[in-house]
């Protein structure tokens, strides 16, 4: 439902939705993403370690039947580092997805964050900790809600104005915690 209603925001055709097993890591590397200003993953986020032999993060993707070494259903980050974007924002809705490359002494943003940066990101939307699908699946639709309709709002105001209709929803007060919006924040350049 948030990549649904993310590509009805921006307009974008039912063609450039990749879901179930169009979601793989096969078909993101060889897609040409060179042209999209847009990219998101509502997905789930891996810090180094958090699976046997993860030594980098990674975002989980659908895996295929038969696991090989172009695609074992993680898109990790040096393998993201190697795409060639030029997108304006990539919206990473997942746990984690600010986190450090795996070292022991690894510095944050140090991992997917920076390898899509690398890749050409002008900006990304990222988390610090684990998230709750529901909140993240708000503030992304309308952050990105947000900068539409002709409006002067950048990336940055965009998100904080998300992250306020979360904490005054008087339907669910635990969504004014912290924990639900707080792990969100953007990098690289606040405008869009």
């Amino acid at each position: 439902p948030e990549l649904r209603k993310l590509a009805a925001i921006l307009g974008a055709p039912e063609t450039d939705l990749y879901l179930g097993a169009r979601a793989s890591e096969t078909i993101v590397k060889q897609t040409d993403l060179s042209t999209t200003d847009v990219l998101a993953f509502a997905t789930h986020g891996l810090l180094s370690g958090d699976l046997r032999g993860l030594a980098e993060p990674a975002l989980v993707l659908t895996p295929p039947q038969v696991a090989t070494a172009q695609d074992d259903g993680l898109l990790t980050a040096s393998e993201v580092a190697e795409l060639k974007l030029s997108a304006q924002w990539v919206i990473l809705s997942a746990c984690n997805t600010a986190g450090g490359d795996g070292r022991p002494d690894a510095e944050g943003l140090s991992g997917l964050a920076r390898a899509f940066l690398y890749a050409g990101a002008r900006a990304i939307l990222v988390s610090h900790w684990p998230v709750r699908d529901d909140a993240a699946a708000r503030l992304t639709t309308q952050a990105l809600a947000a900068l539409g309709g002709g409006s002067r709002v950048r990336r940055a105001e965009a998100l904080r104005l998300a992250m306020l209709d979360l904490m005054q929803d008087k339907d669910d007060p635990s969504l004014a915690h912290p924990s639900a919006w707080a792990p969100f924040v953007i990098v690289g350049e606040g405008g869009y």
